[in-house]
């Protein structure tokens, strides 16, 4: 057992392997793609076969890698090894029905592993992951924003022009627009502006606030976020100094209160 174990974890860890199960895992999104084509109804035959054999293979990679895995808890720890165990099941036992198109669709998630191998894909994410708790604050701040502008905006403009202010929620949709610079101008403001020559100053301070203030808070956080995950998978030589000191420092305080005890 043993035996099985220790070739299973080689090969579970082995670069060879992994890089085929990425190519599989492409070749699989490739497929799902070309599903969508019409034209490619007259090959359904080979694209169920193809799925077939995709769906043998990944189910082989599972065994193989919950085999070689130190303990369950640290195979099931893994977040990726759940969301790959649970598409291969659902697909196992789901087969025939008329959910195989959505777990098909839901294959293509897979091709995000390929993230854990590409460091500067991974150093990205880990930066993203590290935005999460400040992005929530600037989330809630852009939201009182937009439902501050969405009420103003809705009282000002719903009889001018109700196809775009008529509503709250459509007044939102329409802040959407605006603040992603697109058609803002021509498409929303002009008509308006040709009916309310003062309504300028509201969508000229919500683009200044909205689009050069709050959204590059998102871009200064990122990139913070991105530097601060660059440090800590390579270090400068300044932060390896930094760190050393710390530890004497450390190692300073601790013969200090030895010595105070003495």
């Amino acid at each position: 057992m043993r035996t099985i174990h220790k070739q299973c974890a080689k090969i579970a860890n082995s670069n060879i392997f992994l890089n085929i199960i990425i190519g599989l895992i492409i070749l699989n999104a490739i497929l799902v793609g070309l599903e969508t084509y019409p034209f490619f109804a007259q090959f359904s035959t080979f694209i169920i076969w193809a799925d077939w054999t995709l769906l043998t293979v990944f189910t082989l990679e599972i065994i193989i890698r919950l085999i070689g895995s130190s303990t369950l808890k640290s195979f099931f720890t893994e977040p990726w090894n759940v969301f790959d165990l649970i598409i291969v099941l659902s697909s196992i036992i789901l087969a025939g029905s008329s959910y195989v198109m959505v777990l098909r669709i839901l294959r293509v998630l897979r091709v995000l592993r390929a993230i854990s191998i590409i460091p500067s894909l991974r150093k990205m994410v880990n930066a993203l992951l590290l935005t999460i708790p400040s992005m929530g604050t600037i989330m809630l701040l852009l939201g009182l924003f937009f439902y501050v502008y969405g009420v103003i905006g809705t009282m000002l403009f719903q009889s001018i022009s109700p196809e775009y202010f008529g509503s709250l929620h459509r007044t939102l949709l329409t802040l959407f627009q605006v603040i992603t610079l697109e058609s803002w101008a021509s498409g929303v403001m002009y008509p308006i502006l040709d009916q309310d020559p003062t309504s300028w100053w509201y969508f000229v301070t919500f683009i200044l606030i909205g689009a050069f203030v709050i959204i590059n808070l998102f871009v200064g956080v990122v990139v913070n976020n991105v530097e601060e995950a660059s440090r800590e998978e390579s270090p400068s030589p300044t932060d390896i100094k930094l760190e050393k000191m710390e530890k004497d420092m450390e190692e300073i305080k601790k013969l200090l209160k030895q010595q105070h005890k003495d």
